[in-house]
């Protein structure tokens, strides 16, 4: 294959896009793994997720706060 004159800014353009998708990658899986950790600890504490709710209510039987059908 040949690039012509410019196969360096090329292969330079190539290395920096693989690199920045790299980092890109690395960075989700990270943040995913801390979440996951975040939302364990939180369950540990007793802190459960609405959407573990059946009922779609707040744990205590109430709507959700802060919401009302006027605003």
């Amino acid at each position: 294959m040949d690039l012509g004159p410019h196969a360096g800014t090329i292969w330079a353009c190539y290395a920096s896009v693989a690199a920045v998708l790299g980092g890109l990658i690395v960075w989700l899986v990270a943040d995913g793994r801390r979440l996951a950790g975040e939302i364990q600890r939180l369950e540990a504490q007793g802190i459960r997720r609405r959407s573990a709710n059946p009922g779609g209510a707040a744990p205590g039987g109430e709507a959700t706060k802060g919401l009302s059908a006027g605003s």
